[in-house]
């Protein structure tokens, strides 16, 4: 199916026309200029104007916290709800559709040097999901260079398990591609088209698609869960569908600082399913295969592939698009490798590639100028939601933890002599106190989301959980501002990232 030429763009250099490579070209360095503008900005003012960027850092530290304070409710009612939605008899509920006995189910599973056990229990979870088995199709699409003898044992052993069962393998080095999630997906789902729905006439709006990773382990009831929000919709092929992630399947093994960043993604898709209107698909999903169909499937070419999804149905249908929430979980890994400083290092490339999104931000704003038919005041509230969420991410971290003294270092003996300057430091350190309750919040659902504990570890271990938080505050810096740096820094150069895909590591 013809697709507008904008939809496939991964980078400026894709585009024909020189005027329009100029355009992408400076919104491509947008992102990284104004986060950088800013640092430089609050640098320069603490030189030069120390009572302006005082009061600056003053306002900013109890937006900050009220901000917080703000989101701590959205993480208690989303946590309610998605308990609430674990309960409920979706396989009952489902039956006033009448429409519920032609849904199928498109679980597309890529993987690369996933082991396989890991790719096994994911299948297993999927055997143990309450959706009838002769209304499931499973892809399994690997990459050429990847895992072959995992992913073989594994359609041996479970391709009689499923109404279709399909395995292919993703050649490398095809033109106008990255190597990477987003082109194997692409390259499996259109061979399920080609190979199994169009020859069974299955038709596309009968079809939700899941678009998981390899480590992805559904609970018992989300098929069920998601069958019911997508019929309950007026128009479900303009929807995408967002569980909440939860990276527990190994996170008793994992190390603290991965603990954190695992529980902490949770928590902020968890805020974010409390705003629909601003949310947009992460990670594992799922959505109507005649969206994907429209669109032309996944972008090949884009690193953030599980976000570009939403923005290409965006900016396909006019921005009747949206992304409902389905407060429903699937778990996934924690982050962790086989020694604590390799886990460090890939913590800090999985945000790099996760702040990666911005490169989101170039592609609908080319995109909003390519479509007119869009409402100005979507454009801009979903796009402006977007950006800040980029902006903020690579600055506010340095913002809050060194404005309070900047002023102080670089200010003149004027200042520092005034009352103004006495009395910042402890202000912003009481300021930050006070929004630091909000750990209290993290904690304790932290722990409300815990898999049983293992066999051989004692219940100090919980204490350990607990403890592991107040490391927060310093490592913000070094894993969550550097990193998004570092990819918008690269997006405005031009230094474009390739796709790296996450380690996946359990122990024995």
């Amino acid at each position: 199916m013809n697709t507008p030429y904008y939809l496939k763009v991964g980078r400026a250099s894709d585009l024909k026309d020189k005027k329009e490579r100029i355009i992408y070209r400076f919104f491509e360095i947008l992102p990284g200029a104004i986060s950088w503008f800013t640092i430089f900005l609050a640098i320069l003012l603490s030189w030069l104007r120390p009572v302006w960027i005082s009061i600056s850092i003053i306002a900013f530290v109890i937006y900050w916290m009220f901000r917080t304070i703000y989101f701590s409710f959205h993480l208690r009612a989303s946590f309610q709800q998605m308990k609430k939605n674990e309960k409920i008899d979706w396989l009952e509920k489902i039956k006033s559709f009448p429409k519920q006995k032609e849904i199928y189910h498109l679980v597309v599973l890529p993987m690369y040097k996933e082991s396989g056990k890991i790719l096994k229990e994911a299948l297993r979870s999927l055997i143990s999901s309450d959706w009838p088995k002769e209304k499931m199709l499973i892809v399994l699409t690997c990459e050429e260079g990847g895992n072959k003898t995992a992913a073989i044992e594994a359609e041996k052993e479970f391709s009689d398990k499923f109404f279709r069962f399909l395995l292919t393998f993703h050649p490398q080095n095809l033109p106008d591609e990255i190597l990477g999630k987003g082109a194997n997906e692409s390259w499996g789902t259109k061979k399920a088209k080609d190979l199994i729905i169009d020859p069974l006439s299955i038709p596309y709006e009968n079809i939700i698609v899941s678009s998981f990773d390899a480590d992805t382990c559904v609970f018992p009831k989300y098929f069920s869960c998601l069958t019911y929000y997508y019929l309950f919709q007026k128009n479900p092929t303009r929807c995408s569908f967002q569980p909440v992630p939860l990276f527990v399947n190994n996170i008793w093994q994992a190390p603290p600082i991965s603990r954190i960043f695992a529980f902490s993604a949770t928590f902020w898709q968890m805020m974010c399913q409390e705003r629909p209107e601003k949310l947009i698909t992460f990670s594992s999903h799922s959505m109507s295969f005649r969206a994907l169909v429209d669109v032309g499937f996944r972008q090949a070419n884009a690193v953030s592939d599980d976000s570009r999804i939403f923005w290409q149905c965006f900016l396909y249908y006019d921005g009747d698009y949206k992304v409902v929430p389905l407060y429903y979980p699937i778990a996934m890994d924690a982050n962790a490798a086989s020694s604590f400083f390799r886990t460090m290092k890939n913590v800090y490339k999985q945000q790099r590639r996760w702040a990666y999104g911005a490169g989101d931000v170039p592609y609908f704003l080319f995109g909003f100028l390519k479509n007119p038919k869009i409402p100005f005041l979507k454009k801009f509230s979903l796009g402006f939601n977007i950006f800040e969420g980029h902006w903020s991410w690579a600055t506010n971290s340095i913002l809050i933890f060194l404005l309070g003294w900047l002023p102080l270092w670089l200010g003149s003996k004027e200042f520092g002599q005034s009352l103004l300057a006495y009395n910042l430091p402890s202000f912003v350190s009481r300021v930050l106190t006070i929004g630091m309750l909000g750990l209290i919040g993290s904690v304790y659902f932290s722990v409300l989301l815990l898999p049983p504990r293992p066999f051989g570890l004692g219940k100090k271990k919980y204490l350990f959980f607990i403890l592991e938080w107040f490391l927060l505050p310093l490592i913000m810096i070094f894993f969550t501002s550097l990193p998004a740096l570092e990819a918008q820094t690269r997006l405005m150069l031009g230094k474009y990232m390739g796709f790296w895909p996450t380690e996946k590591f359990r122990k024995k």
